[in-house]
């Protein structure tokens, strides 16, 4: 295990994050920090960063260095974006970040930057066909993908610190934030490749706006889950939301929950963004992304053919993160694995199941001793809060919700109907059913590997009258799996509504 340092030094803050790699191949996320630094304000005049913003600047650079050397980190990845791009007096700034600090700062081109954005989004997300925003203080930049292939970018030399003093002088807030949708609106509207695209994009935002969005429509709605990445707000709630804040001074905004409050000045003019894009291409949601640049750098250095290849299975690739992270044992998860795909497609013509629930399965099967770690005896409690808080990625919410669930019924009865209902605005009225005969099989399929030596290789049903009779292919004396499994008889009646034999 080695680790590595991110260095993020934006327009409007400055974030290092600190992750794992293990075993070469996958990252994890340890610790951060962040400073607002606001390198990009008052530039627009002379466009030299101004002698406080390097003083604070290096002030936090200096933290960053400390945690790194406290750290023991091995590699530093360290980039500064468009306010340092811009910047008359680079040199000298990044020379003295170099001298005092020890930070080499590599100052991204516009394309880089645009193409670490991609790396972040098209490794972490199941979209196909998308166009990400990435709103800063003094950037917005804009990248459309089809096919895992960037096909056009674009970077808008203005940004949420620019804009709210651009339009400051003698409005109100809703003025403010009226006069910025119109400037956006018509910035948007020049682009030709907007107006070409087809109905199936999605609207991917990315950065910290963003990220304060989600988290404030999520307050709003009580929502249940504590992720924001794959976070979907609709236009109409956009809308609901724009409306409420865009009539609020600075202060009232800083006192809305789930937004930073060092964000609260500038805040409004990022929705204002998000609104103009929304009338200009008719979009109907915008997708929350966790992932951005940093964590493009991160897949990067952890698997580097994503520099030439993105991840073709991203739920995978963020399943087995968490087993290599936790020690969970790898064999065992992938044999119950294999025996409850098996289960499920020999049982299909009981519990009829569209195939998307295979998903819900994998994501069960794989983590349902996730829990172990914290207690034994309610290992499937945890395993299923674990998987709940888990932020995996290639997983929508619902899935992930189903899958918790599911790991929480190896025994039904622990499945908690006013838990269940916690969930109702995320899972559909059906998902029970489907949870019940999921937890089933799963349950069986963690019993024909009791002894963890994948002794069952194959399983064969045969549904005769009012039985199910299952055939196992084994290799040695299975007798302890074939007990434990028909332990789950009467659960599998309750769920199949059948007896279960297994020979």
């Amino acid at each position: 295990m080695n680790n590595i340092a991110i260095i993020d030094l934006g327009s409007n803050s400055a974030r290092l994050v600190l992750a794992h790699v293990i075993n070469d191949t996958h990252f994890v996320v340890y610790d951060e920090l962040k400073e607002t630094v606001r390198l990009a304000q008052d530039m627009e005049r002379e466009g030299y960063l101004k002698q406080a913003r390097i003083a604070q600047a290096v002030k936090t650079l200096k933290m960053f260095r400390k945690l790194c050397d406290a750290n023991n980190v091995d590699k530093v990845y360290a980039f500064a974006t468009n306010a340092v791009r811009k910047a008359k007096n680079q040199r000298s700034f990044l020379e003295e970040i170099n001298t005092v600090c020890g930070f080499k700062i590599c100052v991204l081109t516009e394309e880089q930057e645009a193409t670490q954005i991609y790396y972040g989004v098209i490794n972490s997300l199941e979209i196909p066909k998308g166009v990400i925003m990435d709103i800063s203080g003094s950037s917005i930049q804009l990248v459309q993908y089809n096919r895992r292939t960037i096909l056009n970018r674009v970077n808008l030399p203005i940004g949420t610190m620019n804009l709210s003093s651009l339009f400051y002088d003698n409005t109100t807030p809703l003025q403010q934030a009226q006069m910025i949708e119109t400037y956006m609106r018509d910035q948007f509207e020049q682009i030709e490749w907007l107006k070409q695209l087809e109905p199936d994009y999605k609207f991917i935002g990315v950065g910290g706006s963003f990220r304060n969005l989600a988290n404030v429509v999520k307050r709003i709605n009580k929502y249940p889950l504590d992720m924001v990445h794959n976070y979907r707000i609709s236009a109409d709630v956009f809308d609901k939301v724009y409306d409420m804040i865009k009539v609020m001074d600075v202060d009232k905004r800083a006192k809305i929950k789930g937004l930073s409050a060092q964000r609260a000045d500038i805040f409004c003019a990022a929705l204002s963004c998000i609104k103009s894009f929304f009338d200009c291409t008719g979009m109907e949601e915008t997708v929350i992304s966790g992932s951005g640049i940093r964590e493009g750098f991160m897949f990067n250095h952890s698997v580097p053919t994503t520099l030439e290849k993105p991840m073709s299975d991203i739920l995978g690739y963020s399943i087995y993160t968490k087993l290599y992270n936790y020690n969970l044992n790898i064999k065992h998860a992938e044999n119950v694995c294999n025996l409850a795909i098996q289960l499920y497609k020999q049982l299909r013509v009981l519990h009829k199941l569209p195939r998307q629930y295979i998903r819900v399965l994998r994501v069960a099967a794989l983590m349902h001793e996730s829990g172990m770690g914290i207690n034994f005896y309610n290992r499937y409690k945890h395993s299923s809060y674990f998987i709940l808080n888990s932020n995996l990625y290639g997983i929508s919410h619902r899935d992930l919700v189903l899958a918790a669930f599911v790991v929480r019924g190896h025994n039904l009865e622990d499945i908690s109907i006013a838990e269940w209902n916690k969930y109702s605005g995320i899972v559909l009225e059906e998902d029970l059913v489907a949870v019940m005969r999921l937890a089933v099989i799963l349950r069986i399929a963690d019993s024909l590997d009791r002894s963890m030596s994948g002794s069952v290789k194959s399983i064969n049903c045969d549904v005769l009258g009012d039985s199910v009779i299952m055939k196992t292919e084994v290799e040695g004396d299975c007798s302890l799996e074939i007990k434990d499994a028909l332990g789950a008889g009467a659960d599998f009646a309750r769920a199949y509504k059948k007896n279960l034999e297994i020979l």
